[in-house]
């Protein structure tokens, strides 16, 4: 079986002098990528041993990556953490993830006081690779485990899951069938490779043996600058960011690929984009921690059905099911519930090696997510089952009303929740971030919902918190809410 980086042998063979990965300081081509990864395979193997999880707690940066390539090639499970977690978030997951070792560098383990954990400073051991053998010393088995991620966190309590190759190997499979990539692409990823859509898409770059560009964080000008300036063809992006990019008023001509996920991009924001951007395609996946892939929208689907999720990947099936678990017809909304070989291997569970897997005993998984299939196929998420608010006996799905409020130009981002009442059980209300009267946003509610689909109570907020996925962190705004909201 292989490994997510068996095929950089291949490349050095076909291109060994191609940028492998470029930094704004840094270019390394394939020839020197592969040596580096091997040797990190091999320290981190002396140093850990065959077994184990390796904690990196590092900036974005060729590192970063170079660490995750190289434990992963010795098959060793890697736990991305989060430079921009306090204390108590990064405390919270090291207690879940238990690694092996923490690999950060000097002024990062002085923040964060990692006293009691097995800590590697980056500055002391980059030479100390560097000086390691580059025959491979690991030989792969049949799902091994190499990549320990955590849920989003929207309710605040995130849950470590762990995923094998095989599961990866399978979805490059789908980025270059359903999303059209190829080893000649020159990719540009500008988000944090904590998060596994930019770390899934650099590393899906590498296996199909095309170019990484790495930028240190999220700038929307330097990403305009460098697609200007450099042969990008694909941007993976979560719609904030798209929401951020067209922000700057600049128009580019040149052709490229926007791939999107995190969370829906709604209808408004595409067409802005579209308007700036002309030649660009537009390219969405619906997926979850758990699931990886599950449906893609391509740029012509992308336009006939904007609002929709997509076709399911390859390799993946579909039902809609209702609340007894019987499949439901088309246009009837439902749990999704999913087959796929793209699955993740299963939960952590504390204080055993057992994991807690989601199949049932034919292979289905569901993640609670809401929605339901047209004729043709195509999928339309509602929302998240513990998000659906009962107003009345009534459901009220807050994404329903979220895409209404942002239909509205002056509405800049919209999230809606559910709050206890005494009288209807619970009530939607609306947080919003744009100057605009609530009058109009009242109107603009009324005039395309029904009654008990109005937010009941608005609050307007400087900028929301995310979760690292890219998607409002919601469990934060019931924290904002006054103690009398749902009395009324």
């Amino acid at each position: 079986m292989a490994f997510i980086t068996s095929t950089y042998e291949m490349h050095v063979k076909n291109h060994p002098e191609k940028i492998a990965v470029y930094t704004e300081n840094l270019a390394i081509n394939y020839r020197d990528w592969a040596e580096l990864i091997q040797k990190t395979a091999n320290w981190l193997t002396n140093s850990v041993g065959k077994e184990g999880n390796v904690g990196i707690l590092l900036p974005n940066g060729i590192p970063f990556l170079q660490l995750f390539a190289g434990a992963s090639a010795a098959g060793l499970i890697v736990v991305p953490l989060d430079v921009k977690w306090k204390r108590g978030e990064l405390e919270q997951r090291l207690a879940l993830a238990k690694p092996s070792i923490v690999i950060t560098t000097k002024a990062l383990s002085q923040r964060f006081g990692l006293n009691s954990h097995e800590v590697l400073i980056w500055e002391e051991i980059a030479e100390n690779i560097q000086e390691a053998e580059t025959v491979m010393q690991v030989q792969s088995v049949e799902e091994t485990l190499f990549y320990m991620g955590f849920t989003s966190g929207t309710t605040g309590v995130p849950k470590a899951f762990v995923r094998h190759h095989q599961s990866w190997i399978k979805s490059f499979s789908s980025s270059r069938n359903n999303l059209e990539l190829s080893g000649t692409d020159h990719v540009l990823i500008p988000g944090a490779l904590v998060h596994s859509h930019f770390l899934y898409g650099a590393i899906c770059t590498l296996y199909l043996g095309g170019t990484v560009y790495l930028q240190p964080t999220f700038s929307p000008r330097n990403v305009l600058d460098w697609m200007q300036r450099l042969p990008i063809t694909v941007i993976y992006t979560v719609p904030t960011m798209n929401e951020a990019i067209v922000a700057q008023s600049i128009q580019m001509k040149q052709p490229f690929k926007i791939i999107s996920s995190g969370a829906k991009w709604n209808e408004a924001s595409k067409n802005k984009i579209r308007k700036r951007f002309p030649n660009m395609m537009m390219y969405e996946f619906y997926g979850a921690s758990e699931l990886s892939f599950v449906t893609y929208l391509h740029d012509a689907w992308n336009q006939e059905k904007p609002m929709s999720v997509g076709k399911a990947c390859d390799g993946v099936h579909l039902e809609i099911r209702d609340a007894n678990g019987n499949e439901v017809e088309n246009g009837v909304i439902g749990k999704i519930y999913v087959k796929s070989p793209l699955l993740f291997a299963g939960y952590v569970q504390p204080n055993t090696d057992v994991l807690q897997t989601l199949q049932d005993e034919n292979g289905w998984v569901t993640v609670d997510d809401l929605g339901y299939l047209d004729d043709e196929g195509f999928l339309y998420l509602v929302g998240r089952e513990k998000s659906m608010i009962i107003c009345g006996g009534e459901n009220v799905y807050p994404e329903e009303v979220e895409a209404v409020l942002l239909t509205h130009p002056d509405v800049e981002e919209a999230a809606v929740i559910g709050v206890e009442n005494r009288y209807w059980g619970q009530v939607p209300v609306a947080f919003i971030q744009g100057d605009v009267p609530r009058s109009e946003l009242r109107k603009l509610c009324r005039d395309q919902l029904s009654t008990f689909k109005v937010p009941k109570k608005w609050y307007f907020v400087e900028a929301f918190d995310y979760t690292t996925s890219g998607k409002i962190a919601r469990h934060a705004l019931e924290k904002l809410l006054p103690a009398e909201v749902g009395q009324h």
